[in-house]
């Protein structure tokens, strides 16, 4: 009858009490199957429990070394969440408004035209330098330790004749660190200029090896 006050021997509260850290509904029914009290429910436990103080000892949070019980398995299919779910190779807002196709070029901050080569990771990898690709179509990788100087001081001409594979050691002499810098030499004596640093930078070389 509702309202009517359960009574639990002192053995019950003890048994009850040392088993208070399993779930409500486990506890109710081997409190059931030990002690044959079918006049208490769930609810009567619960209440018990709550008036004692008696708590599980769970938090809700998975604590280290706990399995998720859906681990390794599906979601079932709903379609009204279906509608929302990120699906792969897909774009929206922002990103779907910026989005450049492969093939298109643009011109880098340093004044090179770029090229977009693919859509993976990582992101600075999708551009690279026009010139670069166009020269090694030609000439093959270009070999470590080197780098491409534009020969005419115009980065916007691409052609692999305007380029030539330089060691990227020799970039300070041209810059103009110890002469006149190449870009801005009148075009006349960037020939002499490129040919000198190089001669100066293998007589360096060879110093340093020799020592």
């Amino acid at each position: 009858m509702k309202g009517r006050a359960i009574h639990y021997s002192a053995e019950e509260l003890t048994w009850l009490e040392e088993n208070r850290e399993m779930s409500r509904r486990d506890l109710h029914r081997l409190f059931v199957m030990f002690f044959g009290r079918d006049d208490v429910s769930p609810d009567h436990i619960k209440a018990l429990c709550s008036r004692k103080g008696w708590k599980t000892g769970r938090t809700g949070q998975f604590a280290p070394g706990m399995t998720p019980s859906n681990k390794g398995k599906s979601m079932p299919f709903n379609a009204n969440s279906a509608r929302t779910q990120f699906k792969k190779g897909s774009m929206s807002g922002r990103a779907r408004a910026l989005y450049k196709p492969i093939g298109t070029e643009r011109l880098s901050k340093e004044g090179y035209v770029e090229r977009k080569i693919h859509d993976g990771l990582p992101l600075q990898s999708r551009w690279r330098a026009v010139h670069l690709i166009r020269w090694e179509e030609q000439n093959g990788p270009l070999p470590r330790g080197m780098c491409l100087k534009c020969l005419d001081a115009n980065r916007l001409n691409t052609d692999p004749s305007n380029w030539a594979a330089i060691p990227r050691a020799l970039l300070p002499r041209l810059a103009g660190r110890w002469t006149m810098p190449y870009d801005s030499a009148p075009d006349e004596l960037k020939p002499v200029i490129l040919a000198m640093a190089k001669v100066k930078h293998a007589a360096k070389e060879r110093a340093s090896d020799a020592g």
